[in-house]
This record gives C-alpha cells, sequence and structure tokens, in this order.
C-alpha cells in the first residue's frame, strides 16, 4: 500500500497536458511517470490503486493517451467537461479491492490498455467531510439511524430468534464498551489439545471441555493473560436471558454470579498463585422464557516455571430447571411402586431425592447426583475438595459446606407418604428427622467435628387388603455420622451415602383350622343310602357268624 501511495504522490505533481484530439502528452511527463511506475513495480506492489479511487472508462471519441503513466487533463471535442485522470499500464494491477466498479481504457492506435483513476470532482470523492446535524433536523436523522450502530434502514440488520434453541451461541454484553459478543467454553485443538479460546458455548449443551496451555514467559503470562484470571470469566459483563435484535434492556440482563471467586493470580518465588485450572457454570433456564440465572465456580492452583510452564484446564457448563410439581411423574398410585423416585419437598417444590455421584477420579461430582428409588438399598463415595478459603476458615464453615455436598442443592425437610402425593396436601407428606453434628471435637482444640457420611433410613409398610396391599413410607431420617478434622491436614475428604429401607409390615394372623361348612339340607335326605348301608351291613354280619361256626365244627372233627 505504501508503494502504491508512493506511485501516487509522484503522479499527482506532474505537469497536466491539455490534449486536443489525437494530441500527445509532453514526453517529460510520460518518462517522469513511467519511471515512477516502474520503480512501483520493481518494488513488487501488489496492492491495486483502485483500493480508494473509482475508475471509469473514457466516453467514445474521448482523448487518448499514448503513453502509459501519464497524467492528463483531457478536453473533449464537442464538449465543455474536463476530466483529469492517473493513467497506469493495466499489467501493472493485480487486485482491486474498491467497491465500485473499475473500467480499463485502450489507448487509439492499438496500444496496450491503460487502467486510470479519476483525480479530482467533488461527486466522485468518497471520502467527504460528514453532515452537520442542525437541532431541526436531529428527530429525521433519529428515525433513520434510531440505534447504536448507525446503520441505514435499508441496510440488513442481523435477525435473532426470539428466545434460544438448543445448540445457538449464548450471547453476552459488556456495558462498559457497549459490545455484543457470546459466552466461550475454550476447547482442545488438534493432536496437542491446545486451548482455543474462540470456542462458543452452545445453549442446553451441558458438556465439559479440557486444554493445556503452555507458558513461554510465566511471570508475564501470569498477570496479564485473563485466561488465567477468575475475574475475566464473570466480570464485567451479563449474560442476555434472549437474543436480542434492538436495543438492550435491564431486564434482558442477567448478571454472572460467582460463587467463593479466588484472589487474581500473582508471583512469588517462580510460582504463579491462584491460577484457574477449572470453570464451572451452572445455567438456569426456565423454556421459552430464556435464561434466569448464571452462577460459576472455580478451582485454582499454583504453576511453577520447573514444571514445564504448562497448565491443564477444564471448562463445564450445566443446564437445569426448576421442576414443577406437576411435572413430576407419578412413583405409584397410591402405593410407592419399587424401583420409583423418592419424592421429596422443599418449601413447597416437588423434587427426586437424591444422592452423591462420583466422577471418573473419584471426585465428588458437583452436579450429577444418583436418584434414589424406592425398595432399593444404595452405598455411593466419593473425595470432595475442600477450597483453600474454606481450610484457613472457622469449623462452622466447613461443616455447612460438607453438609450441602451430602444433601445436594436443596435440602430436604418433607417425605411424600405415598407415590402420588400432592404437595398442597399436608397430611401426603412427613418430616424428615435431621441428626447433625457438634461443633467442636471433644478432645481437640484444633479439630472440628465434620459429617463424613450421611445414612438415610427409611422405614415404610404395606397397608390396605391382603389381595392388592400399597407401599408407603412411616418415616424417615438424615443421620450424620461424624469424624474430627484437623485443620489443614488435608484437602480432600472422603463422603459416603447409605441409603436403607425397613419393612415394617405387620401382617395379619393367619386362621387356626379351615372354616367349617354348614349344610341347610332336608333331615332325610340320605334315607336311601342309609337303609342300604344298613342292609349291606346286616348281610355282612350273617355271613361272619355262618363262617365261625363252620371252623369250629370243622376243628372237632379233626380231633
Amino acid at each position: 500500500m505504501r508503494g502504491s501511495w508512493a506511485l501516487l504522490m509522484v503522479l499527482l505533481p506532474a505537469r497536466l497536458v491539455a490534449c486536443g484530439p489525437g494530441a500527445a502528452p509532453r514526453p517529460a511527463a510520460a518518462e517522469h511517470v513511467a519511471e515512477a511506475t516502474r520503480q512501483a513495480a520493481s518494488r513488487g506492489e501488489e496492492r491495486s490503486l483502485s483500493g480508494s479511487f473509482p475508475a471509469r472508462r473514457l466516453p467514445a471519441g474521448a482523448c487518448g493517451l499514448h503513453d502509459f503513466g501519464a497524467v492528463a487533463s483531457f478536453r473533449c471535442s464537442g464538449g465543455s467537461r474536463s476530466v483529469s485522470q492517473v493513467c497506469v499500464e493495466n499489467s501493472l494491477l493485480f487486485r482491486s479491492n474498491t467497491p465500485y466498479p473499475a473500467d480499463t481504457v485502450a489507448v487509439p492506435g492499438g496500444r496496450e490498455l491503460l487502467f486510470c483513476i479519476h483525480m479530482d470532482g467533488s461527486m466522485l470523492n468518497y471520502f467527504q467531510q460528514p453532515q452537520d446535524i442542525k437541532e431541526p433536523d436531529f428527530l429525521k436523522f433519529l428515525q433513520k439511524y434510531g440505534s447504536h450502530s448507525f446503520l441505514a434502514s435499508s441496510q440488513v440488520q442481523p435477525s435473532f430468534p426470539a428466545f434460544y434453541r438448543a445448540g445457538d451461541p449464548i450471547l453476552i454484553y459488556f456495558d462498559s464498551s457497549s459490545v455484543l459478543s457470546t459466552l466461550r467454553q475454550p476447547g482442545a485443538m488438534g493432536a496437542s489439545g491446545l486451548c482455543v479460546d474462540r470456542n462458543p458455548a452452545g445453549f442446553l449443551d451441558s458438556k465439559s471441555t479440557s486444554c493445556t496451555r503452555i507458558f513461554t514467559n510465566l511471570s508475564k503470562s501470569c498477570v496479564a493473560d485473563p485466561a488465567l484470571d477468575a475475574a475475566s470469566y464473570y466480570r464485567d459483563f451479563v449474560v442476555l436471558k434472549a437474543p436480542v435484535a434492538g436495543t438492550i434492556v435491564q431486564s434482558m440482563k442477567v448478571k454472572v454470579t460467582a460463587v467463593a471467586p479466588p484472589a487474581a493470580p500473582y508471583m512469588e518465588a517462580n510460582t504463579c498463585n491462584n491460577v484457574v485450572s477449572e470453570v464451572i457454570y451452572r445455567i438456569e433456564f426456565s423454556g421459552t422464557h430464556g435464561i434466569q440465572n448464571v452462577s460459576v465456580q472455580f478451582k485454582v492452583s499454583n504453576i511453577s516455571e520447573n514444571s514445564g510452564s504448562s497448565l491443564q484446564q477444564h471448562f463445564t457448563l450445566h443446564f437445569w430447571t426448576r421442576a414443577a410439581p406437576h411435572l413430576l411423574p407419578r412413583s405409584g398410585n397410591p402405593g410407592y411402586i419399587t424401583g420409583a423416585p423418592l419424592l421429596i419437598a422443599n418449601g413447597g417444590a416437588m423434587q427426586h431425592m437424591s444422592i452423591l455421584q462420583s466422577e471418573g477420579d473419584g471426585s465428588c461430582s458437583q452436579f450429577l447426583r444418583h436418584t434414589v428409588q424406592f425398595g432399593r438399598n444404595m452405598r455411593t463415595g466419593c473425595k470432595l475438595g475442600l477450597s483453600p478459603a474454606l481450610e484457613e476458615g472457622n469449623c462452622s464453615s466447613i461443616q455447612q459446606e460438607l453438609y450441602k455436598a451430602l444433601q445436594g442443592m436443596s435440602r430436604a425437610e418433607d417425605l411424600a407418604i405415598t407415590g402420588h402425593a400432592q404437595s398442597t396436601q399436608a397430611e401426603e407428606w412427613t418430616t424428615i428427622l435431621i441428626q447433625n453434628c457438634s461443633v467442636q471435637a471433644a478432645n481437640c482444640t484444633s479439630c472440628c467435628m465434620v459429617p463424613v457420611t450421611l445414612e438415610i433410613q427409611i422405614l415404610w409398610a404395606k397397608v390396605g387388603f391382603l389381595s392388592n396391599p400399597q407401599a408407603q413410607i412411616l418415616g424417615a431420617r438424615y443421620f450424620y455420622h461424624c469424624q474430627p478434622l484437623k485443620f489443614l491436614s488435608t484437602s480432600m475428604v472422603p463422603l459416603t451415602t447409605i441409603v436403607a429401607f425397613t419393612d415394617m409390615t405387620a401382617w395379619p394372623e393367619p386362621p387356626r383350622n379351615q372354616p367349617q361348612m354348614h349344610w341347610k339340607l332336608p333331615f332325610d335326605i340320605f334315607f336311601p343310602f342309609k337303609v342300604a348301608l344298613n342292609l349291606e351291613q346286616s348281610y355282612r354280619d350273617y355271613l361272619a357268624g355262618y363262617f365261625l361256626l363252620i371252623l369250629i365244627v370243622s376243628s372237632i372233627l379233626c380231633f
């Protein structure tokens, strides 16, 4: 571009030559311009001279240029319009960046084509001074350019849907600079796994990504690289509740809330401290009403220059919604079905009872939890990492963090007695008994009694008819097993959750013998059978006596 301007500055001072039909410019001017053109070509300039100036074809019968690179003022025969142009050989032009049509001129006499640029003329100047806006004309311009970008109404505006759809980029807005952008979720690129920061986060796309960052100058990157500072992931911008095509109002902005944000990174003894190693976004949405709440949580680590100055970062997006009471499916009607989720309530909001779930590395998942199913005993375990701020805090803060991890985001207060319980019917719910730990250990001044195991004990029984008994909850208890934890002794606490169902059905006693049949028949209904039986009995008695007599006579005769 500098070469193009140099050529232009050489061409401009050249003396204009008045030309009539068939007249040629002065040799001195042509040689001067041709020499400048050859110098520009020898420097390998490939920029088009038409990048800022429009070029036009000379009208038929106009004055021709016999030598390329000439600067001339033409006065055409039969008219009074004067055209001032700068012309160079067309072969020197390799690229045209102008948005306006660019033409070439053929020199009469079979000479080579020339590329000419208009020099003068207010109508041809596209770098005019902006028009001053008077106060009476302000409303007229406001209707035409009534937006932040001052685009003409005829230009196409970017269109946004009325609400987020699955996979759409999540829009963010910087108030200080009025810049609209998208929320990023860095990901790995190629086999090396290096971080790519321009990867947009998709709406309803809950996923985790990991990538590696390599630092050539750790001391400089520690304080200057925004990817290492937790503040760059939530400060100075807001998330838009829904896509916005016009003016962004305050009701459309959702502030990102940081959970226990760490301090800024700093260098100390060749080690960069408080470096972000994991970022977890939790985004609450409500159907077509858009994003309702956004929170972010961090995990930090330290990087030493002796370790190769590299960092493995993890980024997680988790979308969730508050389920309405009528959206939860029944767990039975009326009694619980074996394998159906247990229904709990917290402040009238119905949810499914859940317990801890571990990640692939054995750590406790921040958002994924196992659903407790009726009649099925369960046992889970994982390790929960405590942040440095909690390790240095008091015993009460550590206890609350562990209680929150064991019981989940919302604390269970009531348990549904039947599988079709309604939140508005108080008689269909039973209160969960909770037994917590004491604050201080008995024989340890620097210890804290913290919950490490949650045992959920559920009593149930079958009620109703023997032909179709229904399973119902009799009562439940959250029993926390505690043990002393020394401050600053460990940053990982093993946690365990146990669910035990106990059948308390009291079955009725079975009958002692079979029930007797009571006949209601006439008194002499069996008389014919009795007579026959009596005759048969008499005949048998007669035969028996006669046979006995024969035996006695035979015995006497034999002797």
